[in-house]
């Protein structure tokens, strides 16, 4: 009996490493498939948690559309699954290889697993293409893995089966949790290797396609406007590494002295750089996840968010693209303190990867 984990991007490794752990503990046989939707940045996670693929398709190219991604991807992996015959198949969120692993593994009637099973904006173009992705495994999972109670309660409006939705928090709690257990010791080093031991700093990323261009350029307006205005205070930005992000943060803001312009971080050098922060600003999804972790409050910036557990721990804002709104903000927070600083991460408790991985072999071994 053997299990497939298919990812390609950064945070579909990180979240799906901890289950990876878990089952190679269980001597579990299991096929790692990885398409490489970020070669770099997926590569150093890789190598964070010790997994060796058993397949890299390599499918990224530069400037490379959808439909040639998800060309490339049929491609593969149909040829991959002629050869190598599973039993289950994992995909994990809401990337254009989690929606083609799922929708290759259905043409080969191989059940497929669902992790961070869910989440919901109910708007088709914010996040684009994730939306759609992830309401479209949903749509072909066997097994659904809600992070949350409320990502359950929306699949079930979708008229999935509830006997066929587990929540288990979010395995990314579970991957911190292992970072501060075996690397701890070392987070204080990557602050002293950017000097920023002692300095007052903003952590900020910004990638996400529907942000390129007009937001995105809105946003960095506001950072330069509030980093001018306050000379003492840094901002610390490791750059993802699509060449339209990166030009426009250049652009924008490489002149500034208090402006740290860093090339994509290890994650555990991105942990470390949480963990010591003012507070963060950021569109991604998992650092939405993270901070809570690290008790960091976040400003957000997207117009909606499928992770609305966090905004009601009043450790976040969703505050958009606006110039002033996010210059507002960012004075807010300079200062901002947590009403309750005895809250639990929304999100999990370091033990969603043991409850996956039960709940997947007990879903394995009954379907034989």
């Amino acid at each position: 009996m053997r299990i497939g984990l298919i990812f390609g991007t950064r945070p579909e490794a990180i979240k799906i490493a901890p289950i990876y752990l878990k089952l190679k503990e269980m001597n579990q046989d299991t096929l790692v498939i990885i398409t490489a939707q970020h070669r770099e940045i997926l590569d150093q996670v890789l190598q964070l948690f010790q997994i060796k693929p058993n397949y890299d398709l390599n499918v990224m190219s530069d400037s490379q559309t959808l439909p040639i991604l998800s060309q490339k991807l049929i491609y593969e992996l149909d040829n991959l699954l002629q050869k190598e015959p599973l039993d289950y198949i994992l995909v994990q969120g809401d990337t254009t290889t989690a929606f083609i692993g799922a929708l290759i593994s259905f043409y080969y009637k191989i059940p497929v697993a669902h992790i961070e099973a869910g989440l919901r904006t109910n708007d088709r173009y914010n996040p684009f293409p994730e939306e759609i992705n992830r309401r479209l495994i949903s749509v072909i999972a066997s097994l659904h893995f809600a992070p949350t109670q409320r990502a359950k309660e929306n699949l079930m409006k979708e008229g999935i089966n509830e006997t066929l939705i587990k929540v288990t928090g979010n395995t990314v709690v579970d991957a911190l949790h292992w970072i501060i257990d075996n690397k701890k010791d070392n987070m204080h080093q990557t602050r002293v290797k950017y000097d920023l031991d002692n300095k007052r700093y903003i952590l900020m990323t910004m990638h996400r396609r529907e942000n390129w261009g007009e937001p995105m350029i809105n946003v960095l307006k506001a950072v330069r406007r509030y980093l001018s205005e306050n000379p003492d205070m840094y901002l610390v930005f490791p750059i993802h590494p699509n060449p339209i992000v990166k030009n426009i943060v250049y652009d924008n803001l490489q002149d500034l002295e208090n402006a740290i312009l860093l090339e994509p971080l290890e994650y555990f050098e991105l942990i470390s750089l949480m963990d010591g922060c003012i507070y963060i600003m950021t569109d991604s999804g998992g650092i939405q996840e993270e901070a809570p972790s690290f008790g960091k409050p976040v400003l957000i910036l997207r117009d909606k968010t499928e992770r609305p557990e966090i905004l009601e721990t009043n450790l976040a804002k969703l505050v958009g693209t606006n110039t002033q709104t996010v210059y507002e903000y960012m004075k807010k927070f300079e200062n901002y303190k947590l009403e309750n600083v005895n809250f639990q991460n929304p999100f999990g408790d370091g033990k969603a990867s043991q409850r996956i991985t039960e709940y997947l072999i007990e879903a394995l071994y009954s379907t034989k």
